[in-house]
């Protein structure tokens, strides 16, 4: 059953002639927002929400598990995990320097960097991620449901709900006229 998923996606012409027009289009946008959120209005939480929500449309278009199994639970940790550690570079480098966490002004009196730099790799290679990645991962929690038939290998983990007989329907054999 690892490799069954619900067959709930109808193909619909509309949808994904739709998609493959808009998708270039959000995703240049998403980029543009993120590029320049610290000159113009906008930003990297936007930026990457747009992004997010660019997958998520191809989702819509071309099946929530196919495009699960295109970005797989590794890519999107991944991309989260590694806004986190740019975060937390950049932070790090500066108290590294002798000031406090993402105390910018100290690329430019130590290194002769414009601190500017240090905000654009925060917003750029840190939030963008970060946003884009949480919301890709909360969509796919959510719409893989919370039934134990979901999980994977869920009957071998102690604390499952199957492993606890929370599956009524395979017990009686999936009649309901007993």
């Amino acid at each position: 059953m690892a490799d069954q998923y619900d067959d709930t996606y109808t193909e619909s012409q509309v949808i994904l002639t739709s998609v493959k027009i808009i998708a270039p289009f959000t995703l240049t946008y998403g980029l543009f927002m993120t590029f320049h959120g610290a000159d113009t209005p906008g930003g990297s939480f936007q930026g990457g929400a747009i992004i997010g929500v660019t997958i998520l449309m191809l989702a819509f278009a071309f099946g929530i598990e196919p495009t699960r199994q295109w970005l797989s639970n590794s890519t999107l940790v991944a991309l989260i995990a590694g806004g986190v550690s740019i975060f937390l570079g950049v932070g790090l480098a500066t108290m590294a320097l002798g000031g406090a966490f993402l105390e910018y002004e100290l690329f430019d009196e130590v290194l002769g960097i414009a601190p500017k730099w240090g905000m654009e790799t925060i917003e750029i290679g840190g939030i963008a991620l970060i946003v884009a990645g949480v919301v890709i991962t909360l969509f796919f929690a959510t719409a893989s449901g919370f039934t134990p038939e979901r999980g994977t290998d869920s009957s071998s983990s102690p604390g499952s709900v199957a492993g606890r007989g929370g599956d009524r329907d395979s017990e009686n054999g999936g009649d309901d006229d007993d």
